[in-house]
């Protein structure tokens, strides 16, 4: 490699090395250890960045190893050439430096909870000599010459392409970037605000609205960023994104959001926040329906207690306690939300009589990784404007979508669109329909978007004294057709 690397080299690199890996551990689990390794050896070459500054600046070896001095410190011993010296046991190697790491550097503790190459059946030493070769060919990851943005530009690329490699599983860590996007644009953060995803998977949407403010000139340092995961590898993909995006203060947690919520006042009361936006798995089964059917904990039941096998409501009643009075959020489901009866028909009712939701986006089908069917974002504002209030606007975006042989996706201009819609906030023929809270209660609070938004043009107005006279001219050429064919039968001598 060049002493200059580019994104596109450095993308295609690393997603080379799942070449090496094939055939000796399952495709899914691929960017569990490609992302600690990359995470590892990014810390070691800032690492020794950081020394050599120090080197020369202070001329002090002592001075330059101690652990303040980086902002994430390597022991010796765990460094990337110290695991490179021997050529057996690496798995072992590398396991104790990732321990020795994050017991140096707690902003790292757990991300390599679950990267384990001790397994010599999996990762013979062969192999895992191999992986580091292909990492060396890379060059040293220092700050001079990887930025943090392309790095992070490039795990958030690795993200993506393993969602893609995983088909169905790759829903459970990963929204289409173009769906956060649009999220991000209806919600528009703004400097200093508080950002929470409840079910953040690997971070895309805290990151998302971090580079909007960016992009808008904003700083967006002054985001405070929060987020809560269950899945133990996910939640690690997600904090090494946002360190490698030089994001440390960010504070994601891991747990199970619906039976055991992590960011919590000191009183034990759920902590608010200014946004919240999330995508939730759909309709997920045994969320925690028997403890909530005897009174959340946290109050989170206030308009209902979801049925067993749909938890959407658990995380929309879940995202709306943590919202600050003046809160908005938006939040992705799947169309049934919108229309279907029983106790979800309640909630969805006492949300809408409590004049909570504000828009209703429905999405084309096959976006998402796992499933093909359609979804909506639901945008909640505890604090709607005046001129909005009783009312809903509902969108239905199903045609605003590029359809592709596996998995459909949103343009720019889709997104743009869309989200231009939301923030204009009135009837748009096709596309958006400004409807009144007594309209949707004639309706039993049903939100199915075709009974608001039609997106094929009605048929055009019958002219009724037009269709009259060309129906009589054709028949009148029926008849004179009729009565030529007569006339030859009766030459021929037919009909006598």
């Amino acid at each position: 490699m060049s002493d200059t690397l580019t994104l596109p080299e450095l993308e295609r690199h690393l997603w080379k090395s799942a070449d090496i890996l094939r055939g000796s551990i399952d495709a899914a689990d691929y960017k569990h250890y490609i992302f600690g390794l990359l995470f590892y050896k990014r810390l070691c070459d800032v690492w020794q960045e950081e020394y050599d500054q120090r080197i020369a600046e202070f001329g002090d070896k002592t001075l330059a190893s101690m652990p303040e001095e980086h902002r994430f410190h390597v022991p010796p011993g765990s460094h990337w050439k110290d695991i490179r010296e021997s050529s057996v046991d690496i798995g072992e190697r590398l396991n104790v430096a990732f321990r020795a790491i994050e017991d140096a550097s707690p902003r790292v503790k757990g991300v390599f909870a679950d990267v384990d190459f001790a397994n010599k059946e999996r990762f013979p030493d062969a192999l895992i000599e191999a992986l580091m070769v292909h990492f060396e060919e890379l060059g040293p990851l220092t700050n001079k010459r990887v930025d943090a943005n392309m790095l992070g530009d490039a795990y958030e690329y690795l993200i993506a392409q393993f969602a893609d490699d995983a088909g169905k599983k790759g829903g459970e860590f990963y929204t289409p970037k173009q769906v956060v996007r649009l999220m991000v644009e209806i919600l528009r953060p703004e400097p200093g605000m508080t950002i929470y995803d409840p079910a953040c998977g690997a971070g895309g949407m805290l990151l998302v609205c971090w580079k909007y403010l960016l992009e808008q000139g904003q700083n967006p340092k002054s985001l405070s960023l929060y987020g809560q995961e269950k899945n133990l590898n996910t939640w690690a993909i997600g904090k090494m994104s946002l360190l490698l995006h030089d994001i440390d203060d960010a504070k994601i947690m891991r747990g199970d959001t619906l039976l055991d919520p992590k960011l919590l006042n000191p009183d034990g009361t759920l902590q608010q926040f200014d946004m919240v936006l999330a995508n939730p798995p759909f309709s997920l089964k045994n969320w925690g329906n028997k403890v909530w059917k005897n009174g959340d904990p946290f109050g989170r039941d206030v308009y209902g207690v979801p049925p067993k096998s749909y938890g959407d409501f658990a995380f929309i009643q879940h995202m709306v306690a943590s919202l600050k009075p003046t809160g908005r959020m938006a939040v992705v489901v799947p169309h049934g939300v919108l229309f279907r009866g029983g106790r979800e028909g309640k909630i969805r009712t006492k949300l809408l009589q409590a004049d909570l939701i504000e828009a209703v986006i429905g999405l084309g089908n096959n976006l998402f990784y796992g499933t093909g069917i359609p979804a909506a974002i639901v945008v909640i504002n505890k604090n709607k404007a005046p001129e909005r209030r009783e009312k809903v606007l509902i969108v239905n975006g199903e045609k605003h979508i590029a359809e592709d042989k596996t998995q459909n996706y949103l343009t720019d201009d889709h997104v743009a669109r869309l989200s231009s819609a939301v923030h204009e906030y009135e009837d748009q023929e096709l596309l958006a329909r400004v409807v009144e809270m007594s309209e949707i209660a004639d309706n039993d609070y049903n939100l199915n978007l075709s009974r608001y938004v039609q997106t094929d043009p009605p048929p055009p107005p019958i002219d009724v004294d037009a269709e009259v006279k060309k129906l009589r001219e054709l028949t009148a050429k029926r008849d004179a057709a009729e009565a030529q064919m007569n006339a030859y039968l009766e030459e021929l001598g037919y009909g006598e």
